[in-house]
């Protein structure tokens, strides 16, 4: 009797460890990346309602990374179906160094594949929270690459709706506007009311449910802009109708108490930040505003125009025109700082720019008025280039 029982514990047992094994094997096997002709897929990066990413090599000799996003067409319906055409129509038209490129894309009977460009340092959103918040220079440069892409966006009319740090993606210290599930093209007088995106980086007209355009897109800046300088969205909550509570409020958009940051910056978050739209800053002065100074935005022109101010600078101080020579030097340096690059050279202008500023001071103390913008110019870039170069 005892030994019945003993060898009808140990059955269970072992039926029991077989199950649960079963059950393992049939779990693993349903995350298991799915199968693709031309491509082995590895590490799953992230997921969504409708798709899950994974990393993905290119089967032959040259091995090349990409990103593969899946979708199950068993997850689509009609809407999820129009967003994801419109997601591929709008990425094989755009090409753009700060838009996440689409290489191709693929299908099956139960997927459809995104083949896209990969980026290797993840999203933003890890960025800012390994570091907490930015420095306002480095938030200014990740900004002008976000504003770059969105200028060229907007020249096409193409909204993203789901702006946030999640969907920003990093390949070295380039940022990529990534995942446009929810884009849409809008001319600047369409509408829409469906809602779309993240709720903590919804614009309020968005949360309300009213009619909104493209300028929902600015809020969204504003409030990544405003984690990346302070590590927090202005509106982080404990559930989603205390977010709604504070997005409907009519209370002004404050700063963190002790915010340290320039008058510029400042400037451009609380118009970004405008919770009505009719007063929020429009595209055309977020593009020109001086501290997104697109103009001055670190590329491969900047060496280029930055030289070509510099020569002529030379020219007008040998012919001892000092103004004229310090502004020049003035707006070389402006091409040359951002770029963040120990060059000898740099450290000889901006002190020869200072010896100017001091002569062209003590010749006409009328004619250095004029350049009081200037000179703010240089005392800020002798700044940024000492912590450059250190």
């Amino acid at each position: 009797m005892k030994e019945t029982n003993f060898l009808y514990i140990c059955s269970s047992a072992l039926c029991s460890n077989f199950d649960a094994t079963v059950n393992i094997i049939i779990m693993a096997s349903s995350f298991a990346p799915p199968k693709l002709a031309d491509f082995i897929l590895t590490e799953r990066l992230g997921s969504g309602t409708y798709a899950t990413v994974y990393k993905a090599y290119r089967k032959g000799d040259n091995r090349e990374v990409v990103a593969v996003k899946v979708v199950g067409k068993k997850t689509l319906n009609k809407v999820s179906m129009e967003n994801l055409l419109t997601e591929i129509e709008i990425l094989k038209t755009v090409r753009h160094p700060h838009i996440v490129q689409l290489n191709d894309f693929q299908w099956d009977s139960e997927n459809i594949y995104l083949i896209l460009e990969w980026c290797s340092g993840g999203d933003l959103s890890r960025f800012i929270h390994s570091r907490r918040l930015l420095p306002e220079r480095v938030a200014r440069l990740f900004l002008q690459q976000i504003a770059c892409a969105l200028q060229y966006l907007h020249n096409h009319n193409i909204s993203h709706l789901d702006l946030k740090p999640q969907n920003i993606l990093l390949s070295g210290s380039v940022l990529k506007l990534a995942d446009f599930g929810f884009a849409s093209y809008m001319s600047p007088w369409d509408e829409q009311s469906a809602l779309r995106g993240s709720p903590l980086y919804m614009a309020p007209e968005m949360v309300c449910r009213r009619q909104y355009d493209s300028r929902v897109d600015l809020w969204s800046v504003g409030v990544i802009l405003y984690e990346t300088l302070f590590g927090r969205a202005p509106f982080a909550s404990r559930s989603y109708a205390e977010l709604e509570e504070k997005i409907r409020s009519d209370k002004p958009i404050e700063l963190p108490a002790g915010a340290r940051v320039s008058r510029n910056c400042r400037d451009l978050l609380l118009r970004l930040l405008d919770r009505d739209p009719d007063t929020r800053l429009t595209f055309t002065q977020f593009f020109s505003h001086p501290w997104v100074d697109l103009e001055h935005m670190p590329n491969a022109e900047s060496l280029g125009k930055a030289k070509d101010l510099v020569l002529k600078a030379v020219q007008k101080d040998q012919e001892g025109d000092r103004s004229a020579a310090l502004s020049l030097y003035c707006s070389a340096l402006e091409h040359f700082v951002p770029q963040c690059k120990p060059l000898l050279q740099v450290s000889q202008y901006v002190s020869r720019a200072e010896e100017l500023k001091a002569l062209v001071s003590a010749d006409n103390n009328l004619c250095f008025e004029q350049f009081k913008s200037t000179r703010d110019i240089l005392r800020g870039n002798t700044a940024n280039f000492t912590r450059c170069t250190s």
